[in-house]
């Protein structure tokens, strides 16, 4: 039974994988069942700012203050994540893990208030079908590592995947962050 082992966990692409969607991406894995799992990309920031798609996050968006690509699935769907200052669900937000929630952007963003320390938006997620993530896992695409709760939030996404490698103990996956793009031209 899969269960919800990997809901709150990071899916750091090894540099092995190839999909172009993947390629040396952190993924934080919002979900997780025996029907499959979804996350959201987090170091993939845009160009988009999130106040031109959602007004009402004007202030409130975490630097960059841009819409990051959070998948391949359903580009044009939005998830929004909260940086909660308490771990407890409101009536417009739900508490995922640590300080981590999830935005119903269907209610007013105000309606947060000071529950929130900030917010990201992603467009579109990432997710795989029952068993696909395990074998992902399996031929080696994926490292699964634990998540800092400021993974989901730092200012500088485009440089989260050799951080998370560089901080991990066995010094053989923190070597991978030094890992060239392209082997053949080292």
């Amino acid at each position: 039974m899969v269960g919800r082992r990997l809901t709150g966990r990071l899916l750091v692409a090894s540099p092995v994988m190839r999909d172009p969607n993947f390629d040396r991406t952190v993924v934080l894995m919002l979900e997780h069942s025996e029907t499959g799992a979804v996350g959201v990309v987090l170091n993939r920031p845009s160009h988009v700012r999130a106040s031109d798609i959602l007004p009402d996050l004007e202030g409130l968006a975490l630097p960059p203050g841009t819409v990051h690509v959070g998948g391949p699935v359903q580009p044009e769907a939005a998830i929004c994540l909260v940086k909660l200052a308490f771990p407890e669900s409101g009536p417009s937000w739900s508490h995922l893990f640590g300080s981590v929630g999830s935005v119903n952007l269907d209610k007013p963003v105000a309606e947060l208030g000071q529950a929130s320390l900030g917010l990201r938006l992603f467009a579109g997620y990432a997710g795989w079908g029952e068993g696909q993530v395990e074998t992902e896992l399996e031929a080696g695409g994926w490292l699964v590592l634990r998540r800092e709760d400021e993974d989901a939030f730092g200012p500088d996404p485009a440089g989260l995947w050799p951080a998370v490698l560089r901080r991990q103990k066995r010094s053989s996956l923190a070597m991978l962050a030094a890992f060239p793009e392209d082997p053949s031209l080292n």
